[in-house]
């Protein structure tokens, strides 16, 4: 019998570096009877930080997955929780996580309040259209305030933070909570293992004028979601129904106009299972959230498939992970139908069948077998040939293809070469492997130098990566020093005439293209290619190899051989001879159009610039400044929050590398530091040189002429 899709919650974990995400999840996992002893961060036990390098820094570094349940007004209810990294480094696996998630819990630290990554994982919750629940985590620290953070969310995430409960004292007086709802009062016992470790009791005396008042707000801020809420406001708010305003945040909640905020400390065991509650009341169910829209690769026209079993199935694959025992594992969420174990699916990215082996049920690193999945599930598969990050499988008579993800491109390489002959092989199935699992990560050839150049999101990222080779395969690697990854780009237009003729006795080859090359339309990247021909002067078949020379070409640029991020080519007439002419010979007049024409287009070179916020005290603030001044950083904002200052600056990341070590001489110590790719700009001229005159060496590998 099908499961009751509304008793299921897909939902995510998102913060900032030490808000407590693992924390939190291990506590879930407790109170649901998934563990039956918390895993501590901090002693490298978590559950959901399985992996060795996560246990040894503390710190989340891949997506874990796992389903609990929890018993919520006597009805089961299933979770499928993923626990995501807080790590900007790592931030590919929160994009991809809340891409398929229906429900997200954003956590906050009550003392660090709203931290730079808080930001940047808002902003892709939305970017997916994830309704959000906040919890305020660490209330029991010193200098913990949780209405202090609730008014930070809302001005610096424009989010509509209400809150839903009152804490009943702060820091080491931090004892529960009172639930603005049903206006009681939680009590926690800190010391109890118990699975109910509160009592029930009403809002200390102290507390009952405030309660009423952050009531009043919370019900005139969801009355609009509900007439009678609405009437009662008016008439007699005190016979407003706990069900009703329920019924109201729930509704609000799912279509993104609030955000219900709660607290607790979940390293002290309070709140969480208040928590849980919250997840089952306001997020969405897969059913909440509607029907999913696609494009039939055939016809190219929408397609539509609601969130039932009996719908044709598809789904999408958002994570490939490499196990040491079962081998490739795709992770994937069901949108509609059923999918059983050994039965084949359509990837429609490659247009190729492919075989179902197994299904699992994950729990961390761990797999439960399972024979079918269901619309609004999330799974594990093995058995699949060619599968990657973003693909979509369906049934092979019902195709679909649904939105994929976007990710940024790495910003830092790093050479690296095997130590003997024998990790030479190791080497590149390593390597292979990493980069199927992560899309942020990628590998490259220097010709020139012969070097292997893997390329990433930051310093942690590669130093992950290094430890991984060495660790999971074995592989022992020598590493050069980290390099920025340039970008090239040109800034005027310039018009161009290419011939490219080529006689070899008997059929030669032959292609004659007119153009224009410049930077692209605004809020265009890419190449954008426009198509101008008239008169048939150029056959119709031969425009898309001039295309794809050109997108071919764009991979060397022409000061350096760094990559041309966009291109805006408009090709206005041209040539053919009706032997010769062929559509190879117009890929390769492209080419060399591209080599020829772009040093006349004004070519630059373009860094990657950082975003860097530093938390420092009041005393180190003018050697924080000068440094970054030294650094070629621009100071953006400084701000206050209670005795530190916080600097932000937009910084050069070729000057950033061992940043935080000189941070931590600077300050003895005590400033902290975040950064995150903001943007590429132009490089000043005497430093582009630098870098052309060190590149000179490099044979571009699109030099050829044939």
């Amino acid at each position: 019998m099908a499961r009751d899709l509304k008793y299921t919650r897909n939902i995510g974990i998102m913060a900032h570096i030490d808000a407590g995400k693992t924390t939190t999840s291990e506590r879930i996992l407790y109170y649901t009877g998934k563990t039956h002893k918390i895993g501590e961060v901090h002693e490298g036990a978590a559950t959901m930080d399985w992996m060795v390098q996560e246990q040894e820094r503390g710190i989340t570094i891949t997506s874990a997955a796992t389903t609990a349940f929890w018993n919520y007004r006597n009805e089961q209810y299933q979770i499928n929780l993923i626990d995501t990294p807080g790590h900007v480094d790592f931030t590919v696996e929160v994009e991809r996580s809340l891409r398929v998630l229906d429900g997200t819990v954003a956590t906050f630290c009550a003392v660090g309040r709203v931290q730079p990554q808080s930001e940047t994982v808002w902003r892709q919750a939305d970017k997916y259209h994830v309704p959000k629940l906040a919890y305020v985590n660490k209330m029991d620290r010193v200098g913990a305030d949780f209405l202090a953070v609730v008014e930070e969310m809302n001005e610096k995430l424009g989010a509509h933070a209400i809150p839903i409960v009152l804490p009943i004292g702060a820091e080491d007086k931090f004892e529960g909570i009172i639930d603005l709802i049903s206006n009681k009062a939680y009590y926690y016992n800190q010391e109890s293992k118990d699975l109910v470790n509160y009592q029930i009791k009403d809002v200390p005396a102290n507390m009952v004028e405030e309660a009423a008042e952050w009531r009043g707000k919370l019900v005139e801020a969801i009355a609009e979601y509900n007439d009678s809420i609405l009437e009662k406001f008016f008439d007699d708010p005190d016979s407003i129904t706990e069900d009703e305003i329920i019924e109201a945040l729930r509704k609000a909640t799912i279509d993104m106009a609030v955000v219900p905020t709660c607290c607790g400390s979940s390293f002290k065991n309070k709140g969480v299972q208040y928590l849980l509650d919250s997840i089952m009341r306001y997020l969405p169910s897969p059913l909440d959230i509607g029907d999913v829209h696609g494009t039939n690769p055939d016809t190219d026209k929408e397609e539509i498939r609601k969130s039932n079993p009996k719908e044709p199935f598809c789904g999408l694959v958002f994570k490939i992970a490499t196990d040491p025992f079962v081998g490739r594992l795709a992770f994937l969420r069901a949108y509609s139908g059923k999918l059983e174990s050994g039965s084949y699916v359509l990837n429609t990215r490659s247009g190729k069948k492919e075989r179902v082996a197994r299904l699992y049920q994950m729990h961390s690193n761990k797999q439960n077998p399972i024979d079918f999945v269901e619309a609004g599930d999330i799974c594990a598969a093995v058995g699949f040939k060619d599968l990657r990050t973003g693909d979509t499988i369906c049934v092979e008579n019902h195709p679909i293809v649904l939105e994929s993800m976007t990710f940024p491109d790495p910003v830092i390489g790093l050479a690296v070469e095997p130590k003997t002959q024998k990790d030479l092989d190791k080497l590149g199935i390593a390597l292979g492997k990493l980069s199927e699992e992560d899309p942020t990560f990628t590998v490259r050839s220097d010709h020139e130098t012969g070097q292997t150049v893997i390329s990433g999101m930051g310093e942690l990222h590669l130093e992950i990566i290094v430890d991984r080779l060495k660790r999971e395969f074995g592989v022992e690697i020598n590493q050069g020093a980290p390099q920025v990854n340039y970008k090239e780009a040109i800034r005027s237009t310039v018009q161009h005439r290419e011939v490219f003729k080529k006689q070899s006795g008997g059929r030669g080859k032959f292609a004659d293209i007119i153009f224009e090359i410049g930077p692209v339309d605004e809020g265009v990247s890419g190449l954008q290619f426009v198509d101008e021909v008239k008169g048939g002067n150029i056959p119709r078949e031969f425009i898309p190899s001039v295309e794809k020379g050109f997108k071919a070409a764009m991979a060397n640029g022409v000061l350096a051989g760094y990559e041309v991020t966009s291109l805006k080519v408009v090709l206005k007439d041209g040539s053919f001879h009706p032997v010769d002419s062929d559509a190879l010979s117009f890929e390769i007049c492209a080419r060399q159009a591209f080599r020829k024409s772009c040093p006349k287009a004004n070519p630059a070179i373009q860094e990657p610039i950082m975003s860097l916020e530093v938390v420092t005290p009041e005393d180190y603030v003018g050697d924080v400044i000068g440094d970054l001044n030294k650094r070629r950083g621009q100071i953006t904002n400084m701000d206050s929050k209670g005795n530190a200052r916080i600097v932000k600056a937009k910084v050069p990341l070729s000057e950033q590398f061992g940043y935080v070590t000189t941070l931590r001489t600077l300050s003895s110590g005590r400033a902290t530091s975040t950064m995150e790719f903001s943007h590429y700009a132009e490089l000043p001229a005497n430093l582009a040189k630098e870098v052309i005159e060190r590149s000179s060496g490099r044979k571009s590998d699109s030099d050829l002429d044939e």
